[in-house]
């Protein structure tokens, strides 16, 4: 497997750094790969701006900060301006259609979802937004299966909410087929 280098961008309580850290767990912990996972929190914890980065590899890894990342995902139009220079060319950037209007032409293969407005519609609760994302991440990406973060998500929340981040994944990868295909 090449280095994968993903940045999971967007602000205070949306979940990026939790679906991160979720994604890392994952790799290690069921998918045998080498991960990092670092975080960066703007002014306010809520409705502050929020990056994390993720790198999976085979190999060792010596530098944990993403630079030029394969994969951006972008939650919110404040994290879109930020960080949409610093996809590697021709990398993947995944965008919700309802927070982020894609203004400019980036070099990169560009998913614009409406992650949010299924997650309103299928689930109705927001609170599992970030796991519709991460649903999305990993069908188009491939760097883990479904069943790796069904497993961490086992040993991380309640089991009564086992099944709706169940649900929220499944529309990610869903809505990530859609526009796959």
């Amino acid at each position: 497997m090449e280095r994968c280098r993903l940045v999971f961008s967007g602000s205070g309580g949306q979940g990026v750094i939790t679906a991160a850290i979720i994604l890392a767990e994952a790799a290690v912990l069921y998918e045998n790969r080498i991960a990092v996972q670092s975080q960066a929190y703007g002014p306010a914890a809520r409705g502050g701006s929020t990056r994390s980065d993720v790198i999976i590899s085979d190999s060792a890894i010596n530098y944990p900060k993403v630079v030029q990342p394969n994969v951006l995902v972008c939650l919110t139009q404040e994290a879109y301006n930020n960080f949409y220079p610093i996809i590697r060319p021709g990398g993947l950037l995944i965008t919700d259609s309802r927070y982020v209007k894609i203004q400019r032409k980036v070099d990169a293969q560009q998913k614009e979802l409406p992650m949010h407005q299924a997650v309103m519609e299928k689930i109705g609760k927001p609170i599992v937004f970030n796991i519709c994302m991460l649903g999305a991440v990993i069908r188009l990406t491939g760097l883990v299966t479904s069943e790796s973060i069904m497993k961490v998500l086992k040993n991380r929340i309640p089991g009564s909410f086992l099944e709706i981040n169940r649900n929220a994944l499944d529309l990610g990868m869903t809505l990530a087929e859609d526009v796959k295909s």
